[in-house]
């Protein structure tokens, strides 16, 4: 493609060289640079692209997008100078791909917790209902069953873009991707055309981003914001920044809810650990899910898929045939007769949900036990509150390492153990090794009892000092009952 093709829907400040030249390949990484591409130099929170022109250069760069002219500028490439090299690149990357976006049903899930959960099921009843589809996820991309690993919760705009570009090419004619905050607020997503947007809550998480919660719900807002007037946005009712979200979108708006009237709203009438009964628009339809909160989950997909036409007798018989997602709530039951329950929570808010699940099935027939830690170079801010909820909702804690990447684990564990007090303490253990946290708690679970893993679900490593170690909380489970 011409570059001048590629800079049509930006306003450059200034242009040095030829704009009608051949690109034929876009990176933000210097690295991946071959002869005819066009390196975007972007200001991160690391380090700055800028400082790498001078490689694009060497490896063949035919143009280069920034936002500082270089000093000494390199004959026979063109270089493009922009406001903001963050904004653009989205843009540029979308032309670049052929504005694949605008070529299948998009669908953006966005909020603290249940984004994985409300998109991966989104993608598998859509493909149950005889669909090709996508999925950008926390855990992994799929286009049409092909996986595809995840790096991020959102890809870069030119993976991005790349990705979808592939899905449109495999035949699909839906995807359906997770919207992060820092995803949004770097505009990652820029340039994309959404068929609807999904809100599921907000609670307190990523502050050593944002800085404040009013900062993390703006970031949150500004996707819903953005929507075309011929999208929906589905938001949930039952959280107090519900209306807030899409109070200034042009969108078609639509409310779920498990408390009050809403457009889409259920209710449970039974609950096991195998799954619920529940009431949906008056039609009961038999889950394998259990909790509150996957009530709302299970609503959003519902919800988003009537928005997309489908019928709501066909989309509830699908959604009677989904599982759980991969280390969300995922049970393995052990020979003693006490259930382990692996779950990805790591927020606060996560965590109380999880254990308000397990009350629910349990219906004090049973003692909980808790396993969980807190993420090293995080917000440090919610290790107490963590270990507050755990206490407040749990017979036994055992508060362990998670991943503590260039921290201390002892040290997070500390900051954990400031939130509680000298009776709260009573509850509590500490073993910073994570395996024989887990085996601890299963040590001290009776027939009846739950035993809950919390805090890396899905991740099949623990990140210390830089370096990925395997870990994975329900491997270690079943080798621990295979030992019994």
């Amino acid at each position: 493609m011409k570059l001048n093709e590629l800079l049509k829907n930006i306003k450059p400040i200034e242009i040095a060289g030829d704009s009608n030249k051949e690109i034929c390949g876009i990176n933000i990484d210097s690295r991946k640079i071959a002869p005819g591409h066009l390196f975007v130099a972007m200001k991160g929170t690391q380090v700055d692209g800028h400082a790498f022109i001078g490689k694009a250069e060497e490896l063949g760069a035919a143009a280069v997008l920034c936002e500082d002219m270089p000093n000494v500028q390199k004959e026979g490439v063109t270089y493009v100078r922009v406001e903001s090299t963050e904004d653009a690149v989205g843009k540029v990357a979308t032309l670049f791909y052929g504005n694949p976006s605008t070529r299948l049903k998009l669908v953006g899930v966005t909020g603290t917790n249940g984004k994985t959960t409300i998109a991966t099921l989104l993608y598998n009843m859509f493909r149950k209902l005889g669909y090709k589809c996508g999925l950008l996820s926390t855990v992994c991309n799929y286009i049409e069953g092909e996986v595809i690993p995840a790096s991020h919760t959102t890809p870069d705009p030119i993976e991005l873009n790349m990705l979808l570009a592939k899905m449109v090419d495999a035949g699909c004619d839906y995807a359906f991707m997770e919207c992060s905050s820092h995803a949004i607020h770097q505009k990652r997503i820029g340039g994309l055309k959404f068929a609807g947007g999904i809100f599921t809550n907000l609670t307190r998480d990523h502050m050593d981003y944002h800085k404040t919660v009013e900062n993390y719900r703006n970031a949150k807002r500004a996707f819903f914001d953005n929507l075309p007037k011929d999208a929906f946005a589905i938001t949930n009712a039952d959280d107090k920044n519900g209306m807030v979200m899409v109070q200034n979108t042009k969108a078609t708006v639509k409310t779920y809810s498990t408390r009050s009237m809403a457009d889409f709203k259920a209710r449970i009438l039974e609950c096991h650990f195998e799954g619920m009964y529940l009431d949906i628009d008056g039609h009961e339809v038999g889950v394998q899910f259990i909790g509150k909160f996957n009530v709302s989950n299970l609503l959003a997909v519902y919800g988003t898929a009537v928005m997309l036409g489908q019928k709501p007798e066909d989309v509830l018989i699908a959604m009677s045939t989904l599982k759980s997602v991969h280390g969300r709530l995922d049970p393995v039951r052990s020979p003693e007769g006490y259930t382990a329950i692996v779950d990805y929570a790591h927020t606060p808010d996560a965590l109380e949900n999880v254990l308000k699940a397990i009350h629910e099935v349990l219906n004090k027939k049973g003692h909980v036990i808790t396993v969980c830690g807190a993420g090293g170079n995080r917000d440090k801010g919610k290790r107490p509150l963590m270990a507050q909820e755990a206490v407040k909702q749990s017979d036994k804690v055992i508060i362990t390492s998670d991943n503590p990447r260039f921290e201390e684990p002892q040290d997070i564990i500390n900051d954990m153990l400031a939130g509680l007090d000298k009776h709260q303490m009573k509850k509590v253990i500490s073993i910073v090794d994570r395996k024989e946290a887990i085996r601890t708690a299963c040590m001290l679970a009776q027939k009846g009892d739950v035993v809950l893993v919390a805090g890396k679900g899905h991740e099949d490593y623990q990140e210390i000092k830089g370096v990925k170690h395997h870990f994975d909380d329900k491997e270690v489970l079943k080798e621990i009952f295979s030992n019994d």
